[in-house]
């Protein structure tokens, strides 16, 4: 019995590793090709350790247009996008979740089927009413949208029934108004989920290509992703520039994900309890 949970145990670590390396081997293949001069980039066999490895690419990067510019513009979008999440959505689902008023769970069942409708749906919509506002070609454009998060809302929903009502109930009976319960003793209590909402929303931002590509008209304040595919030509592609592009966009990414790893986990497990 010992011998076979042993050998189950073997091969369980032996598959997770087996994933993992075939997972690492498009990143590893970015890192090596940004090393790149632009005649090895398409070597038969396959240079996975340049022979002879340059800077080259990442600084032409920065050379083609105003590379740290157009990650000032995303990282400014995406806290700001991610912070407007974060209250709102706690905000909702305190309402939903700890506040007695009549329908509802009605109303939380209207509002997260809305889940269901596709993005590519509401864009036009959407486009219409940032033009009635006078939005288009500004950051508030790309923004405004994080006030309605269906899916944060259900995801800390289900982290704020968990939270015993004699917590709040108690500091209401200490004088606490209903916003200083919310903030003061609900919040801090679900950490975790907003943790993952904040890693999860951020990546969100980020990557978010298409409807910055239509707000945003002017280059100046173009994200990111945009800046990125500038780099695909029309009639041939720098691979070596556009992976030392990419490998550079990851990084806040990467650095976030590694300081709120341990939350993530534990918001993933958490959002994922039945209340």
């Amino acid at each position: 019995m010992i011998h076979k949970k042993r050998l189950g145990t073997a091969g369980y670590y032996t598959a997770a590793i087996v994933i993992a390396v075939l997972a690492m081997i498009p990143f590893l293949w970015m890192l090596s090709t940004s090393f790149k001069s632009r005649g090895a980039l398409m070597s038969v066999p396959i240079e996975w350790i340049p022979k002879e490895p340059t800077l080259k690419a990442y600084i032409k990067v920065f050379s083609k247009f105003p590379f740290l510019q157009t990650i000032g513009n995303s990282l400014f979008i995406s806290v700001i996008y991610t912070l407007i999440t974060l209250l709102s959505a706690s905000m909702a689902a305190f309402a939903f979740a700890k506040l007695r008023f009549s329908a509802a769970d009605l109303l939380l069942k209207v509002f997260l089927a809305t889940m269901m409708i596709p993005t590519q749906v509401t864009i036009i919509p959407l486009f219409v009413v940032m033009n009635k506002m006078n939005l288009i070609n500004t950051y508030g454009s790309v923004i405004l949208p994080s006030i309605f998060r269906p899916f944060a809302v259900f995801l800390l929903v289900q982290q704020m029934r968990t939270i015993p009502n004699d917590y709040l109930d108690a500091a209401s009976i200490d004088g606490a108004s209903v916003f200083q319960v919310y903030y003061k003793v609900a919040l801090p209590l679900c950490i975790p989920t907003l943790a993952t909402l904040s890693i999860t929303t951020f990546m969100e931002s980020w990557n978010d290509y298409l409807w910055p590509l239509l707000m945003l008209t002017d280059k100046a304040k173009m994200t990111l992703p945009i800046a990125l595919s500038t780099l695909n030509g029309q009639y041939a592609t720098e691979y070596n520039v556009l992976m030392a592009g990419a490998l550079i966009s990851m990084i806040p990414i990467i650095v976030i994900y590694c300081f709120a790893q341990k939350n993530f986990k534990n918001g993933i497990m958490a959002g994922g309890i039945k209340g």
